[in-house]
């Protein structure tokens, strides 16, 4: 089942209605199931009515087959339940995703948007660092402020960029990039940028959710490490 990215206005309907399917299959799954449970059920009161009165079935025979008629009903029974817990998770996952349209969230990238009161951009630390150094790049790739976070610990180090370059002159508004390098007596540390963007839309696959955010494109719920 997949389902195209969803504008704000029909996001929740969209992927409320997308569930429809699942329910439906699982549905048909549990009919199926009971008609053939009922055709096992009718077999084995033929064979009863037709068996020899001289040999009738043993004992251990019936109790096979019986037991192998429960059998069945508990699968059936078990993937009705695995049906239903999977249906809850998507609902959930519908319901926060479209919870998210419109939000500002940080997600993996190297976008930094400058606006009148600076650009906001994250790094993700493997592991702890002694010190970690942003490098700002303009669309032509030139270096336009570099500067260091000092020690961080392991985990997300968020930072805030003035929009001024190495001379102190006010940069214009608009998309720049940044690289992260993060080192530990002597050993880098792997960092994975993190930028901030709006979410323009949200859609469903078999894969799980993804989130279209701003200038960075489509992004997984794994990859999103804060919402605001």
């Amino acid at each position: 089942m997949s389902v195209s990215a969803l504008s704000p206005q029909d996001s929740s309907l969209g992927l409320l209605s997308s569930l429809s399917g699942a329910r439906e299959a699982a549905a048909a799954q549990v009919s199926a199931t009971q008609e053939m449970s009922d055709r096992f059920l009718k077999l084995l009161v033929t064979q009863l009515r037709n068996q020899d009165p001289l040999n009738p079935m043993e004992n251990a025979e019936l109790t096979t087959q019986l037991a192998q008629m429960s059998t069945v009903e508990g699968i059936a029974s078990l993937n009705q339940s695995m049906t239903g817990l999977v249906d809850m998770f998507r609902s959930s996952q519908v319901l926060q995703g479209a919870s998210l349209v419109g939000r500002q969230v940080m997600a993996e990238g190297n976008l930094l948007s400058l606006g009148a009161a600076g650009a906001v951009g994250g790094i993700e630390l493997a592991g702890r660092a002694d010190n970690v150094r942003v490098s700002v790049l303009d669309a032509g790739g030139a270096t336009v402020r570099s500067f260091d976070l000092g020690a961080q610990e392991a985990g997300l180090a968020r930072f805030v960029w003035d929009g001024r370059d190495q001379f102190g002159n006010v940069l214009a508004q608009g998309d720049y990039r940044f690289l992260a390098e993060a080192s530990a007596a002597g050993n880098r540390v792997a960092a994975v940028t993190q930028s901030v963007g709006g979410v323009l839309s949200v859609s469903l696959s078999d894969s799980g959710m993804q989130a279209e955010v701003s200038g960075l494109g489509m992004r997984g719920f794994e990859q999103i490490r804060q919402i605001y």
